[in-house]
């Protein structure tokens, strides 16, 4: 398990304020005065409706309804009412001024890698273990790598609903030909056990799709280059650390040696050399690549070109297995004064929710609560179950207040990879900028 960084010592709700609105975006200022009124509504609830925010729209927002409906057995006489706001920083900034004036919903969805910077503040409440295990949640019912970002100060600030992996999706028939299938039809994870053979690999799908092989799409995103960089530097076993002030702990060798590794996958040779996301994504499903490095959020997009895409956990390139992963999870906002038996109807409506993960398993996330997982049903859910496994392994980012899905930071870390994999930048320099931007990152006071 980890901790999060050290708690605030002292200092009242109203210098806590301040100092968010002084260190926050200035498109979050502008959110503040809407945070605090319109979930004003929230505490006038009514005792039978939990008011949640969360972030999902679309299919997903769709999705999670359909898991709502399939969890309402198990919260009698319970309302879930949704607030969906806009995915990302004003998310992210809405949710912390809300909290810090103790008139959030009820409960939030959250990424965990965001939970470093809302803990810490004093911005959530707990959970009760113990009210939860009454309604069938336990600690035991979720793998140490999912279940050990969610500790501060040894409480539970978080409930994580799913993982979802960075992994491979592939298309069986390029894959079979090129002999990089198991017999019980699951891609062979040891014929990309180094980097020498994950590249050999890169080779053969693209003789056996008779294009290219390896698709990964990254150009002007603002995350995807560091989601392959940090899961596959977590498997050098190199230390990443962000102690507060600076400077960051990092092994800058294993961080080049990584970077070296990334611009051979994308050489432009074997493999496309540029292509932004949805490019990456075009790519994959027209057949133009045997294989692609993606998220398990994007599923159904590839489904939807071939039913029969396989996919698997993110192969151990480097020796030590890791996966890079986020979780949405649910976190309850700073109340004041909560109310007991409300917040107990809380506790047994995200653990219904949690039963009924089966329904989110579809959308390509794989259920934090195992005994979903562990089901005759999801077994038959495939490709999912096919990369189950990547939930042992998972690593998220490093806890930091400003790191995080849709952070800034993942954005700085990417545009340095970009100059690498794209104009050249040399592994050892490109390394060494990461750093430096570290750094000036560590510089800046936490608005904690």
């Amino acid at each position: 398990m980890r901790d999060l960084p050290p708690a605030p010592e002292g200092g009242s709700r109203l210098s806590r304020r301040r100092v968010l609105t002084a260190s926050l975006a200035s498109a979050g200022a502008l959110l503040a005065g809407g945070a605090l009124s319109g979930c004003g509504s929230a505490l006038a609830a009514d005792d039978s409706t939990v008011r949640l925010w969360d972030l999902f729209s679309g299919a997903d927002g769709g999705l999670f309804n359909t898991m709502a409906d399939a969890g309402k057995p198990d919260m009698p006489g319970t309302k879930i009412e949704r607030t969906v706001l806009e995915w990302g920083s004003p998310y992210y900034t809405k949710l912390a001024m809300a909290s810090a004036g103790g008139r959030g919903p009820d409960v939030a969805i959250s990424h965990m890698s965001r939970l470093a910077g809302y803990a810490p503040m004093g911005l959530l409440d707990p959970w009760d273990l113990d009210t939860l295990a009454e309604f069938g949640v336990e600690r035991d019912d979720f793998t140490d790598a999912v279940w050990g970002p969610t500790q501060y100060q040894g409480k539970t600030y978080a409930l994580p609903l799913d993982t979802h992996p960075f992994i491979t999706f592939y298309h069986p028939e390029p894959v079979k030909k090129a002999g990089l299938l198991k017999a019980d039809g699951t891609l062979d994870a040891d014929a990309f056990s180094s980097p020498d053979k994950f590249l050999a690999a890169g080779r053969e799908l693209a003789k056996a799709s008779g294009q290219q092989g390896i698709a990964f799409g990254y150009v002007t995103d603002t995350a995807q280059g560091w989601r392959l960089f940090y899961g596959l530097y977590k498997q050098t076993g190199g230390r990443f650390e962000l102690p507060e002030g600076g400077p960051a702990e990092v092994d800058v060798d294993r961080m080049a040696e990584v970077i070296a590794f990334m611009t051979k996958i994308v050489d432009g040779k074997t493999n496309p050399r540029q292509l932004d996301y949805n490019a990456g994504m075009a790519a994959f499903n027209n057949k133009q690549t045997a294989m692609i490095l993606s998220g398990g959020w994007e599923l159904n997009t590839y489904l939807g070109a071939d039913k029969k895409v396989g996919a698997a956990p993110f192969p151990t390139v480097f020796g030590t297995p890791a996966v890079y992963a986020d979780s949405h999870s649910f976190v309850l906002p700073k109340r004041p004064s909560p109310d007991k038996e409300h917040r107990r109807r809380t506790h047994q409506a995200v653990a219904a929710l949690l039963k009924a993960s089966k329904v989110w398993a579809s959308a390509g996330h794989i259920p934090a609560y195992s005994p979903v997982t562990r089901t005759d049903a999801y077994a038959r859910l495939k490709p999912q179950a096919n990369y189950v496994s990547a939930a042992d392994h998972v690593v998220l980012d490093p806890a930091a207040w400003f790191v995080g899905a849709g952070s800034d930071f993942q954005n700085a870390m990417s545009q340095v990879l970009q100059q690498a994999l794209l104009d050249g930048l040399a592994p050892d320099r490109a390394a060494r900028a990461m750093v430096r931007r570290l750094n000036t990152f560590l510089s800046k006071p936490s608005p904690a």
